[in-house]
């Protein structure tokens, strides 16, 4: 299966975002991809700490041209995470969105962990706009069992553990990850979660400046079962990333190295 990672710099225009996503994906599409895959809050990132988030409901303005174009070409599209409307609420979800050849929406998954640090000077506090999710999400992508995941939720192992106990091949990471951190930790972890699981990792990153003036990273991956880089993005190019899933190599992997089968129950300690 063909998949093209969408590296975007995603602004708080949502009508630039709407626009760019769509044209990333139609390009993606002539290039021959399947699973198209765009990146953490490509609808609306916030790059000012007094700008208010722009929510909407799923499906709303961002997804339902997505649904059209999927169902037209008859592929699948990740659309990496909205900022989904509370009812009542000042705060929203960060929701990643699978969408099926169909153009229906097959999965969402809200954003378990949230990113509250202070990075040198600077500080970010996603739980002063955004509701935790509290629930991994499955769906299916050409036959192929997905884990869901959102940025952040990469440094915690215990969420692609349950995915890979529940059958997953491959994972998405949609993500808006910063330089500092990115440079350190983006592809080791991504690896590390593509090796500990046997699974594709899936990561289409943001690039340009995110909230606080704080710099992204870029780098958008695509990682085999054996934790070989397939593919990389840029630093800071908009672009597309793409590569070859070979589903037969992942199952000699799995044969030959059955790591998931060996896992052990570790007893607490008396």
């Amino acid at each position: 299966m063909k998949v093209a990672l969408i590296q975007m710099n995603a602004t708080e225009s949502v009508p630039d975002n709407q626009a760019k996503a769509l044209q990333m994906c139609e390009a993606a599409i002539s290039a021959g991809a399947q699973f198209l895959c765009l990146p953490e809050v490509f609808q609306f990132r916030k790059q000012r700490v007094i700008s208010p988030i722009q929510t909407e409901a799923i499906p709303g303005p961002s997804t339902q041209p997505l649904m059209a174009l999927a169902k037209q070409h008859q592929v699948w599209i990740l659309a990496g995470s909205i900022s989904e409307q509370i009812p009542g609420s000042k705060k929203c979800f960060n929701t990643s969105i699978l969408i099926n050849e169909r153009g229906e929406i097959s999965a969402q998954y809200r954003k378990i962990h949230l990113f509250d640090v202070t990075l040198e000077t600077r500080s970010i506090k996603e739980s002063g706009w955004f509701e935790a999710g509290d629930t991994p999400v499955l769906g299916q992508v050409n036959g192929l069992t997905l884990g869901m995941s959102v940025c952040y939720d990469l440094r915690f192992s215990d969420l692609y553990r349950y995915y890979a106990d529940k059958g997953a091949q491959i994972i998405t990471v949609p993500a808006s990850f910063t330089s500092q951190t990115g440079a350190a930790h983006w592809s080791v972890l991504l690896r590390a979660r593509a090796i500990e699981t046997q699974c594709f990792v899936l990561a289409p990153n943001q690039i340009g400046v995110g909230v606080g003036d704080i710099p992204i990273y870029g780098h958008s991956m695509v990682i085999d079962p054996w934790g070989k880089v397939l593919a990389e993005g840029s630093a800071d190019q908009e672009e597309l990333v793409m590569a070859e899933l070979d589903i037969d190599y992942q199952a000699k992997v799995r044969q030959s190295l059955p790591s998931l089968t060996h896992r052990k129950k570790i007893p607490e300690s008396k």
